[in-house]
């Protein structure tokens, strides 16, 4: 049970025109972070469906271990639809299983024994499950590393949720997108994207601020330093996950002692390879994972 990396918040399906793939953020994350080596667990809830049993058996082909108690409520779906270039909107359904995730005496067990946890703004949308993860990160150890992956989608979220986050995080993980809607909701929009990223970092006390920015590259903002990586040019088959694959490698690379300019830089790659393939959790090649395991 020791030195867990958690994934909390959505476990759901991404319904696309072509079928449906299995998906939510912080599943994701914890699916790449397995793949690392790492004892990893998606902590969700899931509905009494036909849905859910799909999920367990979709979970379980990929070896990833998981806390998904069952509730009255449908399992999760999200609508995906794909512009020419693979970017995706998307439509998510509300008033599903993982907007009403439990907090248990085992998900405490779990969070007592968290190394690294990783949660977004999406599954704070309700009341319950926004306890639920608030309640996990007061429950895990003080070294634990809490990784706040931002991903605003929709309307569900408002500057409240964000910085009670914000507050309880090491390390924020946001694109450049989403921070301009931080900077409007934060009353400073004026400011260039580099002076908003230091003025967040120091504003909430953080280890690392990561900013991704699409095919323009992204940025890890450390306290003194700034590391910057271009994006790679690659066929994209959909972006969706990709970000979440970002955040897994990069995690894990920090995680196993990687400098933080070469975790940035493996972290870029396999993001880049996640959008050569489709759905969010393709298996990664070897040599991605060798490089973080030595």
């Amino acid at each position: 049970m020791k030195d867990l990396i958690v994934g909390l918040g959505e476990v759901l399906w991404d319904v696309f025109p072509t079928g449906k793939k299995l998906g939510g953020a912080p599943a994701n994350f914890a699916y790449h972070v397995g793949q690392f080596g790492f004892d990893s667990i998606a902590v969700s809830a899931l509905g009494e469906d036909e849905l859910a049993a799909e999920t367990i058996e979709a979970l379980d082909s990929r070896g990833l271990k998981y806390m998904l108690p069952r509730v009255p409520f449908p399992t999760g779906k999200v609508q995906v639809q794909l512009d020419d270039q693979g970017v995706p909107t998307y439509d998510i359904c509300e008033g599903v299983a993982w907007d009403n995730i439990p907090f248990t005496k085992d998900l405490e067990e779990i969070a007592h024994n968290t190394r690294a946890v990783c949660w977004g703004s999406l599954a704070q949308r309700s009341e319950v499950s926004r306890q639920t993860i608030h309640k996990f990160l007061k429950a895990a150890p003080k070294d634990c590393l809490k990784v706040f992956d931002i991903n605003l989608r929709q309307n569900f979220y408002n500057e409240e949720i964000i910085q009670k986050s914000l507050k309880k995080c090491n390390i924020l993980k946001i694109n450049d997108e989403e921070l301009v809607t931080i900077g409007r909701l934060f009353g400073y929009p004026g400011l260039d994207i580099s002076n908003k990223c230091w003025l967040i970092l120091g504003k909430y006390n953080l280890d690392m601020l990561v900013l991704t920015c699409g095919v323009n590259g992204s940025y890890v903002f450390t306290p003194g330093a700034m590391s910057f990586v271009e994006t790679p040019k690659v066929e994209v088959a959909d972006t969706v996950g990709a970000g979440d694959s970002f955040t897994a490698t990069f995690c894990s690379a920090v995680l196993n002692g990687m400098p933080v300019a070469e975790a940035h830089k493996l972290a870029v790659e396999v993001s880049a390879y996640v959008c050569t393939q489709s759905g969010a959790m393709p298996v990664l090649p070897a040599e991605f994972v060798e490089r973080v395991k030595k």
